[in-house]
Order: C-alpha cells, then structure tokens, then sequence
C-alpha cells in the first residue's frame, strides 16, 4: 500500500512538472511599451515617491559610474570646415545650451571641421523627440550612434 501511494505521488508530481512546462502558454505584451522607461510611459502628472534610502542607493550607483561611458545616440546639427565654421559653431552651441538647459552640448574639432551635437540618449526613440524639435532649425540635423555620457 505504501508503494502504491509512493507511486501515486511520483505521478502527481511529475504531472505537475509536466504542466509547469507547457510551452504553449503565450505572454501577451503591449508593443507600445517595449524599450520605454516607466517615467515616460506615466506621464507628465505622475510622481514617484521612493524612500530616502532607495533614493541615495540610486544617487550613489550614479555618481560611481559617471566617468563611464556607453553607446548611445546624439543629434549633429553642424558639421562644417568654412573659414567661419569656428564662430558659427560656438554661436549653435550657445543659442542650443539656452534653448535646452538640460541636455548636453557638445562642440568639437576634428581637423579640419567643426562639429556641434546635442544630447545622450540611450535610444534612437529618445533622440527623435529632440530631433524634430530641431529639424525647423537645423534641416541639416541627423541622429548619430555615438559615444555618451553615463545619464545623470
């Protein structure tokens, strides 16, 4: 009778590690949300609220990797080797760190051009936001796969 119920359970639960199995179970996600950071896809009304704790274990692992560095994407709106690229360049930078406080600037000099880009976004998706803002401007804007700063 023991082997019997012995058996019985041996059965069961392989049945059950059967079922546990079944790989015709088909998660549903939404596609709208695939790629998107939570704080995008709540809103502009929504607030967070965390915990002192968790809030200087996030500013902690941020300030450890900020010398690092990842791919990513940036918008160039100039690019140019004119004899006055050097001063148009530093007027784009100035006229973009004004008009967008809160995202990079960065001008740079590869001989012999001078280059102005804007922003570090993890995504293609993130820079589009700013891009169309800026294609009025700047119709010769493009996004580029480059090097950026960890975000902050």
């Amino acid at each position: 009778m023991k082997r019997l119920l012995l058996i019985f359970c041996f059965v069961m639960l392989g049945a059950a590690a059967l079922r546990a199995q079944d790989s015709t179970a088909v998660m549903l996600v939404d596609s709208t949300y695939v790629g998107r950071d939570i704080l995008s896809v709540m809103g502009p009304g929504a607030r967070v609220n965390q915990s002192a704790p968790v809030k200087q274990a996030l500013q902690n692992y941020v300030n450890a990797n900020a010398e690092k560095s990842i791919t990513g994407y940036r918008i160039r709106v100039f690019y140019n080797n004119e004899p006055s690229a050097r001063t148009r360049s530093e007027s784009i930078e100035a006229t973009l760190k004004e008009q967008y406080p809160g995202i990079g600037v960065y001008r740079t000099f590869e001989s012999p051009n001078y280059k102005v880009t804007v922003g570090d976004f993890r995504s293609k998706d993130e820079a589009l936001g700013i891009y169309n803002a800026l294609k009025g401007t700047y119709p010769t804007a493009y996004i580029i796969k480059e090097t950026i700063n960890y975000p902050r």
